[in-house]
């Protein structure tokens, strides 16, 4: 029988027409899959590896209790961030009372669990329900405005729930706040052995809460009703042309992040035990909006890297030095001038630079910028902490410093401008390098052109 011409015949060489019984290649394992779950990765050792190794290096078994109070304000800090990116981030909206539905989820929580018997691990449930019913009613008032409006609102509203904490004492606990007693609560199968009451318990599940919260707002930030919130964050007026309602979009996004600060302020109250009235407060609501900047609303593990940096400022500077709120300032003000797009997106735009100039080319203007770095914070430090010795003496931690000869006084006052003249120096060169490969960006873009155009 004759083959028929009016058809094409398949083409042995098409990769389309291979033979079924041609053995498929080996699977490959794209670069980017890695580079995709090394942030979760590098997320769960933070918060399981120093637990594991203080407890193998302990002579009891089990883990400081230092570490575990500062890992578990990491995890809380994290959970909180990431719902105020929900908001700043996805949406678009700067506010300035986020800590409204964290520290009231928290109380609800804390009345939930002493007056009902409800398992600790499930308690978070009760923080988010009760974070989301104060979102929607920021939401009633809130969603129709965004900008600088939005932004007077929540402030007003943070600051009105602020006095109203210490005008219902009944509610708030006044100063003393309202307590639990984690390991009054019944047993669950999960974890049937476990009373909650040492810290290492509580640890692992707050922990666990982390990386579930964490998962959670990851897999919500690529839904596609965020996309939505993300259109009305650009473009409002395109939004509502294309049918869609700008303000049901930001009210729901703040009810959603409302539910996510109520479960990272049930886990603070996990963690020590305590709902207090200044948990709704405007410290609570700037620190959230300062770790998130500094890391970058733009990328979902910026507001990660920010809760962990303020966690240092927090709990590891504030150990040593009274004036770690100085510090905090003056880093926040640094990143927003130098990296507007926060801690990550200066990682990303590195990382970029790396890949299309090289590690010579990058080498010489970051060892720049390192020197410049160390050398002005070297000299800021001592500044601050002779300035505050001198003002408080022997409260403070560098009282050392007020106590030193004028030729000793003298020659820190000459380390101190020696150290602003090279952090100076090394800054311009850095700045200079900078400026070079942006001319040699400029002098290969042409050629890059040409290329492409010849190319058949």
């Amino acid at each position: 029988m004759k083959a028929d011409k009016s058809r094409p015949q398949p083409d042995a060489t098409d990769p389309r027409r291979a033979p079924a019984s041609r053995p498929a290649a080996p699977h490959r394992e794209h670069p980017g899959h890695w580079a995709r779950w090394a942030p979760w990765l590098a997320l769960a050792a933070l918060l399981g590896v120093p637990p594991l190794v203080s407890a193998w290096l302990s002579p009891a078994g089990v883990p400081q209790g230092w570490l575990l109070a500062c890992l578990a304000q990491a995890a809380t800090m994290i959970v909180f961030a990431l719902s105020y990116n929900l908001l700043l981030g996805e949406t678009g909206l700067l506010s300035f009372g986020h800590a409204a539905p964290a520290g009231l989820g928290a109380l609800v929580a804390a009345h939930v669990f002493n007056r009902y018997a409800i398992p600790l691990p499930l308690l978070p449930l009760a923080g988010g329900l009760g974070g989301a019913a104060v979102g929607a009613l920021i939401a009633l008032v809130a969603a129709r405005r965004a900008g600088t409006a939005f932004a007077m609102i929540t402030l007003g509203l943070g600051e009105l729930i602020a006095a109203a904490a210490w005008a219902l004492p009944d509610w708030f606990g006044g100063e003393a706040g309202v307590a639990i007693d984690r390991a009054s609560g019944p047993a669950t199968s999960i974890a049937a052995s476990w009373t909650f009451g040492p810290d290492r318990q509580a640890y692992w599940l707050i922990a666990a809460w982390c990386l579930v919260a964490s998962a959670s707002i990851h897999m919500l930030s690529r839904a596609p009703f965020v996309r939505l919130a993300n259109a009305v964050r650009d473009n409002p007026v395109r939004a509502a042309a294309l049918g869609a309602s700008p303000a049901r979009v930001r009210a729901a996004m703040i009810v959603l992040a409302a539910g996510f600060a109520g479960v990272a302020g049930t886990l603070t109250l996990i963690n020590v035990e305590l709902a207090a009235a200044e948990s709704v407060g405007m410290m609570r609501s700037a620190a959230v909006l300062i770790a998130t900047v500094t890391g970058g609303a733009a990328s979902f593990f910026g507001p990660v890297l920010g809760a962990l940096v303020w966690v240092v400022f927090s709990v590891g500077v504030a150990s040593v030095s009274r004036a770690w709120m100085l510090y905090v300032g003056l880093f926040f003000i640094v990143v927003v001038l130098a990296a507007p797009d926060g801690l990550a997106g200066l990682a990303m735009r590195q990382r970029a630079a790396l890949a299309r100039y090289g590690w010579r080319r990058c080498s010489a203007y970051w060892t720049m910028a390192a020197l410049a770095a160390s050398c002005g914070a070297l000299a800021l430090v001592l500044a601050v902490q002779w300035a505050y010795a001198l003002r408080f003496g022997d409260d403070d931690s560098g009282a050392w410093l007020a106590a030193l000869s004028p030729r000793a006084a003298a020659g820190l006052a000459v380390a101190i401008a020696a150290l602003t003249a090279v952090a100076l120096w090394a800054g311009r060169r850095a700045r200079q390098g900078v400026r070079a490969l942006e001319r040699l960006e400029r002098l290969e873009r042409p050629e890059r052109l040409d290329r492409r155009t010849e190319a058949p």
